[in-house]
């Protein structure tokens, strides 16, 4: 279990960067949601940016007690920015080598900052048979295990560390923050690491909380078509091996233009600055908000800041043209 080290008092002092992830606000978006309880934990205050901060500090720093990593091990992962962000910066602190395989969909700016967090990147280019790069990416992480020495993959797909870490961390935090029951719990899936571990903890305190997943049109989480996607951080073209269907008991499907909207709206609104991935949660909830009793209290998270999306979701010729092209399909 990740530490509480989060000072006591404003003076407090922390040993390093990795030691102030965590404890982010809950707030309440009062002024888009009018007369409606939707809280929203604004996971974008993580230092790194998103909530992918937390389960790069708990496997690395899991992996380091119990002696899986050790000094000279070469961490590799497949992400498209959030996470690899996350673990350079908790590599850097740590001592450790880390390799970030990404594909051409990884925002210009996630890309500089991994490098500038010295991470190694590996970009793949070729498709994979679903027309994404997901797979493509997995088998060059598959090469680099052959190739570089001490080797370990991440694996967030799979890796029981990655739910654990929510289950530790956000979803803690919601139970200790919120101000009543949870009666509905929305998230974006991906590796669905994060819903998992704050629907777990969540659950035991709060066991009638509805759980809903939020999943781009055209990824196969949960056994829908596959189809081309724009924004990184949300759906995946594989089934994690994580995934548990029989805890979640909605999925709620956005595609990207309105992913994009939900972000501009919760600006316009709220004055907050997310990444794709929250404007997907924010779309999804108005969606469905209609049927949902106008008392329950609505608790959500926003994966991830808003400023490594301005060449996307927050520029009008990529709206312009992301319309354009809905409009013809």
């Amino acid at each position: 279990m990740i530490e509480d080290h989060s000072p006591k008092s404003p003076g407090g002092i922390f040993s390093s960067i990795v030691d102030c992830v965590g404890q982010t606000p809950l707030v309440h978006l009062k002024r888009l949601f009018a007369d409606r309880k939707v809280y929203a934990k604004l996971e974008m205050m993580n230092p790194g940016g998103s909530m992918k901060d937390r389960p790069a500090r708990y496997i690395i720093e899991r992996g380091l007690r119990d002696g899986t990593f050790h000094e000279g091990t070469h961490l590799i992962e497949s992400t498209s920015g959030n996470l690899g962000i996350g673990l350079a910066m908790a590599a850097k602190i740590y001592g450790l080598k880390f390799t970030c395989v990404v594909d051409p969909k990884i925002t210009p700016t996630n890309l500089k900052i991994l490098k500038q967090f010295g991470a190694q990147i590996e970009m793949v280019t070729e498709k994979d048979e679903y027309g994404g790069y997901l797979h493509t990416r997995i088998r060059r992480v598959k090469e680099l295990l052959e190739t570089i020495p001490n080797a370990y993959w991440i694996n967030q797909y799979a890796n029981a560390w990655n739910w654990q870490a929510y289950y530790h961390s956000v979803g803690r935090e919601i139970i200790e923050q919120v101000d009543g029951p949870v009666d509905y719990l929305i998230c974006a899936v991906s590796t669905t690491g994060s819903i998992l571990g704050c629907s777990r903890r969540v659950r035991e305190k709060f066991p009638h909380v509805k759980v809903i997943a939020v999943d781009a049109v055209g990824s196969v989480i949960f056994g829908a078509p596959p189809a081309p996607r724009e924004l990184p951080g949300i759906g995946a073209s594989r089934v994690p091996e994580l995934l548990s269907p029989g805890e979640i008991d909605e999925v709620v499907y956005v595609d990207d233009l309105e992913s994009a909207q939900g972000c501009r709206d919760l600006l316009a609104h709220e004055g907050i600055f997310a990444g794709g991935s929250s404007g997907s949660v924010i779309a999804a909830i108005r969606k469905i908000i209609h049927v949902i009793p106008p008392n329950s209290r609505i608790v959500t998270v926003l994966p991830d800041r808003g400023d490594r999306y301005l060449d996307s979701v927050y520029d009008d010729q990529w709206m312009e043209n992301l319309s354009r092209k809905k409009v013809s399909v």
